[in-house]
């Protein structure tokens, strides 16, 4: 038999007097795929990044973790520098927290490329074009001098990628890889990973929260729970006769059930028309602008009270910038109205009275939590801003009952951000909004941070909200799945416009446009690709 890549045993890592993984056993062969999968928290990404060595200094490490023969527990750091990004590359699960804020995408992976490869400038540059064009990157040349906060989130997630994958690894440790991407670019990255190994017998440790992934790109799966593994096997066979409860409830949890009838008789919460977000390009030395990039071109669209409306569309699409422009967080032409409030010209200051009544929900928890404050004080400062008037001892009961409505223990408020999962910091998100009773929540991949079993869970808890409360939603999100079971109506937006617009139920069952139509098919099949739905360069106005 071959000799493993990668061994780990009897791996146990512990914080203090807590267990984070025990006696975790895991083998990778050159080539192969093996798939981490498990619920927020029960310890995958903390295995992956032990392998590394990459745990904070407070982690205590026991057991082996031997590739190629040699131990990295126990490595000295010279040796550890020479593996890392060279024959071992990571792939983080939040990009927007893992690149460097102040850094073009051509100097971060041009780095990577300089230390490892020793490539210089123009060498470096070439390589660059070639890796984002590889990941999938409209129009890379012009993508070079832009900073993280300029791409969206599925985009940072691709240079991600290709930084990973510059100096082609022995072994990719991919943490949540796609879990920023549409599905139809998911797709893509998929083939594009699968291929790679193909072509260097890269192996793959695949940490994931969804099955559909799995099922189509592993060779084995490790499923993992509360620090242990619990079952280990080909794909096929455990998916088709999974011996362990767990595993059978991974298997059993999806987004269910229907979106809440809504009243057509209902008032109308939100009104947009002719919306446009257009951001100047500005170039020579007096920054003239010379053209726009049309993030929301022109978008007319009303949501009742109670309904929820879906937001569909592949990266890059405009779908965030809409709803942050609905919200009056970034500056736009049209006309809005919410609750009944003509916003489109309201100043920034006249807009805080009704900030309370208007919720967001944004994609990268990590991002939008301060990492200085504790939870109690992240979730409590919309009150002590909108609710003075309640005293400490009711603030804090308010943001107990937020915990526990997100499914988080009320203990848990004394921690920071950092100390949580990723899934668990993106509830703290959803208890932040909804601490202050809105009346109109943008939920901006609200779920895309979840395993199977927790984005049940939320999609209950939103629908049981929106019911009690008679809440309404602007939902965006690439995971069309999560979408069905909770949008009333639906738009499908592509380079800001909308492409398609109607009743939900009724664009799921036959969707009318080309374009919703490849997004059904990578949604529900990921066998399907669909190169001719990448998202061209924004179209640029002279």
């Amino acid at each position: 038999m071959t000799a493993p890549l990668l061994s780990i045993r009897d791996l146990t890592i512990a914080f203090g007097a807590n267990a984070a993984t025990r006696n975790i056993a895991l083998d990778i062969a050159p080539g192969e795929t093996v798939a981490l999968v498990g619920e927020s928290g029960s310890g995958k990404s903390v295995t992956a990044l032990s392998i590394l060595r990459l745990l904070p200094a407070t982690a205590q490490v026991t057991g082996q973790i031997l590739f190629k023969g040699q131990d990295l527990v126990t490595a000295p750091p010279g040796e550890l520098r020479a593996v890392r990004g060279n024959d071992i590359s990571m792939i983080f699960q939040e990009p927007m927290s893992s690149l460097n804020p102040v850094h073009t995408v051509e100097r971060q992976i041009g780095e990577v490329l300089a230390i490892h490869r020793g490539l210089r400038a123009t060498a470096a540059r070439k390589r660059t074009l070639e890796l984002l064009d590889a990941v999938g990157i409209p129009d890379p040349a012009s993508r070079l001098a832009a900073y993280p906060h300029q791409l969206s989130g599925g985009q940072r997630q691709r240079v991600m990628i290709a930084m990973a994958l510059a100096n082609e690894p022995d072994l990719l440790i991919a943490d949540e890889p796609t879990t920023a991407l549409d599905v139809t670019v998911q797709a893509q990255i998929l083939t594009l990973l699968k291929d790679l190994q193909s072509r260097l017998g890269m192996a793959m440790l695949f940490i994931t929260h969804d099955l559909g992934i799995v099922r189509r790109i592993a060779d084995r799966v490790c499923v993992m729970t509360n620090g242990e593994i619990v079952e280990t096997g080909p794909v096929a066979p455990l998916f088709a006769d999974p011996q362990h409860a767990y595993t059978r409830h991974l298997l059993a949890a999806e987004p269910r059930g229907v979106p809440p009838l809504s009243d057509p008789a209902a008032p109308s919460i939100v009104d947009v028309t002719d919306l446009k977000v257009w951001f100047p390009i500005k170039r020579g030395i007096f920054k003239r602008t010379v053209g726009h990039i049309k993030a929301v071109d022109g978008v007319d669209l009303s949501i009742r009270r109670g309904e929820t409306l879906g937001v569909v569309g592949e990266s890059g699409s405009g779908k965030s910038t809409l709803g942050y422009a609905v919200l009056r967080l970034l500056p736009s032409d049209g006309r809005i109205v919410v609750l009944g409030n003509e916003i489109h010209a309201r100043s920034w200051k006249a807009m805080r009275p009704l900030r309370a009544d208007m919720q967001i929900v944004f994609q990268d928890p990590y991002g939008s939590l301060s990492p200085r404050l504790s939870v109690d004080r992240i979730i409590g400062e919309g009150l002590a801003v909108h609710a003075p008037q309640i005293g400490a001892k009711e603030r804090d009961a308010r943001v107990v009952k937020a915990l526990e409505e997100v499914g988080l223990a009320p203990d848990t408020r004394f921690r920071y951000p950092h100390e949580f999962s990723g899934g668990q910091r993106q509830r703290i998100a959803i208890a932040r909004a909804m601490v202050l009773e809105p009346k109109f929540v943008v939920l901006d991949e609200p779920t895309s941070a979840l395993d199977v079993s927790i984005q049940a869970q939320v999609v209950d808890l939103l629908r049981d909200i929106q019911q009690r409360r008679g809440l309404t939603y602007m939902f965006i999100s690439h995971d069309l799945k999560v979408v069905r079971a909770l949008a009333n109506q639906l738009i499908v937006m592509r380079n800001g416009k909308i492409v398609e617009q109607g009743s939900a139920a009724d664009i799921f069952a036959a969707p009318q446009s080309e374009y919703t139509r490849a997004l059904m098919a990578a949604a529900f099949d990921l066998a399907v690709v669909h190169p001719q739905s990448l998202d061209p360069a924004p179209p640029v106005t002279p």
